[in-house]
């Protein structure tokens, strides 16, 4: 089943590069890999670890095989990859030049990013990824708006700088553990844990993870590329990337670096805090100076970023918990909000805050459900962003409490709450621009959302309430692996 659900997508693309209609195939393909995913989730034991575990020798002298399963963090990142895919194809609607190629392009990223996820070996973990950055360099530069070219020439550098970095650390992570023991098995290499890697090793090999990781999931200062990325990219292209692609270098930090290398993740903390309140508190600033509701979208991806990595840093089971919970409440998000945006652009060209307003009163639909994603992103109770970023504060607060004073990481959760504010700030302010206040006399004619738009729309909303109300089910199923892979780093 879990096979089948990575290679859907794949199959997906040889039907219509062989000719079958690309909207309806790749609704189908999506469709059927959702409904496998949900059955993987209900059929997953919390308590067992890895589960649906298939593996297929490729070259056994160099302990290389295609192996998949799925655990707590992998199975939700996969349910976030289905779902925001289902959506992003469902808004795609008509595309009027190179209809199956686009098609194609948004299969193979979704291929990438649920391979990768659900990769249990190094190899293909890293080059699972990889196979997604080509159709996300051809959405943007192809089919994209605005500055397109240079948009989608600069996320490709970007990204693949991050990525040789990342390939370094990599190869430096396998050459650090003793000949004996080197495998490309992540369950492995994490029954080893940091034990056989020297501390020394683990600070340079961490670094380059966290740097590489960090490009990929755009940690201040290497962000710049995403805000002008998702601004240009057509609407599935960024609900894509930003949804789900850019969490896998969360992914990877919760999978490999922190519990293979945790001295390497003790000895860096204090940059790592850094960087990541220069996501939330200067990255959050930026954002409410933005007068383009893509722009703010954009530059709220980044912010939001700040509070994942403040969970990761924790690196306790409550703030890893959170960070892995808030992976996909964002997701779910942040997809909802570039769809009804781009549903915006469609119908007005503009999405000049000033050019905007009062469109609530031609499309009802849509304003509800960006309101709706809205409170998701400034964290209203109700939603998963709520729950979520309660345990990532809780998680980092108590890292530090057995101190008498002021740990630093208490100091990071007090000015990261401010990033609370600043969302609520900017957000609301967009969604009071576009959707309140008097409606230009050009938009008038302006028409709602059709109809059958309302399944993605319910898909992405009833899932943030859901988890919302009850986090409980995603807790369940990651707690276990977090509290047996940190054990080396809560120790300290």
């Amino acid at each position: 089943m879990l096979l089948l659900l990575i290679l859907a997508p794949v199959i997906g693309t040889v039907l219509i590069m062989a000719g079958a209609p690309s909207r309806k195939t790749a609704l189908y393909v999506s469709g059927i890999t959702l409904g496998l995913t949900l059955v993987a989730f209900a059929q997953f034991e919390g308590q067992r670890g890895f589960q649906f575990v298939s593996s297929w020798p490729i070259a056994p002298e160099y302990h290389l095989s295609f192996t998949v399963g799925l655990d707590g963090l992998s199975l939700i990142m996969v349910l976030l990859a289905a779902a925001v895919t289902l959506a992003a194809v469902w808004f795609s609607g008509e595309i009027d030049r190179h209809e199956r190629a686009f098609y194609i392009c948004l299969l193979l990223v979704s291929a990438g990013a649920i391979g990768a996820f659900a990769s249990l070996d190094l190899f293909f973990f890293y080059a699972f990824h990889e196979l997604a950055l080509i159709p996300t360099f051809l959405l943007i530069g192809i089919w994209g708006s605005g500055n397109r070219s240079a948009a989608a020439w600069k996320i490709t550098i970007y990204l693949a700088l991050g990525s040789f970095v990342l390939l370094l650390g990599l190869i430096l992570l396998y050459q650090s553990i003793p000949a004996a023991s080197r495998t490309f098995d992540i369950r492995a290499l994490t029954t080893l844990g940091g034990s056989q890697i020297p501390p020394s090793a683990q600070h340079h090999i961490y670094l380059l993870l966290l740097i590489g990781f960090g490009v990929l999931a755009s940690l201040f200062p290497f962000h710049t590329w995403a805000p002008e990325a998702y601004a240009s990219a057509p609407a599935p292209a960024a609900m894509l990337h930003a949804g789900v692609l850019k969490k896998f270098g969360l992914y990877g930090l919760l999978r490999l670096a922190i519990p293979l290398l945790p001295e390497g993740a003790h000895y860096w903390t204090g940059l790592l805090m850094i960087m990541l309140l220069g996501n939330i508190i200067y990255i959050g600033l930026v954002t409410i100076a933005q007068n383009r509701l893509d722009w703010i979208l954009g530059y709220s991806s980044v912010m939001h970023m700040g509070y994942i990595f403040l969970g990761i840093a924790a690196a306790n089971t409550l703030g890893t918990t959170g960070a892995a919970v808030l992976m996909l409440a964002h997701g779910l998000a942040i997809a909802l909000l570039f769809a009804i945006t781009g549903e915006i652009r469609k119908r007005t060209g503009t999405l000049l805050l000033q050019d905007l307003g009062g469109l609530g009163k031609v499309m009802p639909l849509a304003g509800l459900a960006f309101g709706f994603g809205t409170f998701a992103a400034i964290g209203l109770p109700g939603f998963a962003n709520f729950s979520a970023e309660v345990m990532v504060f809780f998680g980092s607060f108590q890292r530090g409490w057995e101190m008498s004073r002021f740990h630093p990481f208490q100091i990071a959760t007090v000015l990261a709450l401010w990033g609370v504010v600043l969302s609520a700030v900017y957000m609301l302010r967009a969604y009071r621009s576009a959707f309140m206040g008097t409606m230009p006399d050009r938009w008038k004619d302006v028409t709602d959302l059709k109809h059958s738009l309302r399944v993605p729309v319910t898909l992405l909303v009833a899932a943030l309430l859901y988890f919302g109300f009850f986090p409980q089910t995603l807790v369940r199923i990651l707690s276990p692996a977090f509290r047996t892979n940190l054990s080396a780093s809560t120790s300290r």
